[in-house]
């Protein structure tokens, strides 16, 4: 059952991106791969204790970014009990394999698989690069980037960008490759520094440094701006818009006992999702365009219909005086004049 819904996924997909609901059409297309908690209320198979002291199972999903547009689809999921490791190399190396898999050929071949901490690991940075894909993957900021980050000039760093690409107050960006002994990992591996003047209410953390928010990361890009990098690792956060948009759409509890029905609904949550995305990518236009789930559920999908036939024609009348109406109307009207991409 979970290899038929793949299936008819990925050519659902395939059609869509065909008819332009997917990315942009050139540059890098960023999977993300994070892991999530859902709760458990009753006891169900897998369900474990999780290391925020709750109760139920941790899956990993991985998301495909569309980038400025506020939207995004969700490529695949693995259903793992609630004590599983949230950097789990062999589970995260499943997801982005499954992830490779449903994407149509064009897009396959130019990935770069954004992780947070999450994929510090060996394995993981040894399984992208097998594969031949770029990464963008959080680094451990330990003592030994502490250490290098203490001999870098201050003329080194340079200014880090803002959501919108301008330069952020306060906040700088550096490279300490040469500083650390990386003979371990995959060649052509950068480590690439933030530091940050932290919010005036926020806690500091053990890792940083005088009083600056440090965060690493790494890339096997070559060349670019580090701004640039920065800015494009930092969008990784954007799949905690896809994890929160998938609970809206049933993710946030598993219906079943068992954990085989649970799998199932899972890839049904997902492709749901997707429903949903690409109505938005290839009909919608305004605020709706990137609107969340309930916000959709709310203004276009509870409009009253009834289905009528006549002259061997089946007929779908809707509600002239709901507020949004007309969008779906246009909607409707904008996708049957999209070309059959079959």
């Amino acid at each position: 059952m979970l290899d038929a819904i793949a299936a008819a996924h990925a050519a659902a997909r395939a059609r869509v991106h065909a008819a332009g609901g997917g990315p942009a059409a050139d540059g890098l297309v960023p999977p993300d791969i994070d892991a999530t908690l859902v709760t458990a209320y009753l006891k169900k198979e897998d369900a474990r204790p999780t290391y925020k002291r709750t109760f139920g199972h941790h899956p990993v999903l991985a998301c495909l970014d569309h980038g400025a547009g506020g939207t995004g689809e969700a490529l695949a999921g693995l259903l793992r009990p609630g004590n599983a490791n949230a950097n789990n190399a062999a589970d995260l190396i499943a997801a982005m394999d499954a992830a490779l898999a449903s994407l149509p050929v064009d897009l396959a071949a130019r990935v770069l698989v954004r992780s947070d901490g999450g994929g510090y690991s060996h394995a993981f940075f040894d399984a992208v690069v097998d594969r031949g894909l770029e990464f963008s993957i959080g680094w451990q900021a330990n003592g030994e980037v502490a250490e290098a980050i203490a001999i870098v000039p201050e003329q080194a760093w340079t200014p880090a960008y803002d959501s919108d690409g301008q330069p952020r107050e306060g906040a700088d960006v550096t490279e300490i490759t040469d500083l650390l002994d990386l003979t371990s990992w995959p060649e052509g591996t950068r480590i690439i520094v933030r530091r940050e003047i932290p919010h005036p209410d926020a806690q500091l953390r053990l890792t940083d440094i005088d009083g600056r928010r440090i965060t690493c990361f790494a890339t096997n890009t070559i060349g670019g701006q580090l701004a640039d990098l920065e800015l494009r690792h930092r969008r990784r956060a954007r799949v905690e818009d896809r994890i929160r948009c998938a609970k809206d759409t049933g993710l946030a509890n598993l219906p079943r006992h068992d954990t085989a029905s649970n799998k199932v609904w899972l890839q049904i949550v997902l492709l749901a999702c997707n429903l949903l995305t690409w109505t938005q990518t290839l009909t919608l236009t305004g605020p709706l365009r990137a609107a969340e789930p309930k916000r959709l559920r709310h203004r276009l999908i509870a409009i009253a219909g009834r289905l009528t036939r006549s002259g061997r024609r089946t007929h779908l009348k809707l509600d002239r005086d709901w507020p949004w109406a007309s969008i779906v109307a246009d909607a409707i009207t904008t996708l049957r004049a999209i070309p059959d991409p079959g």
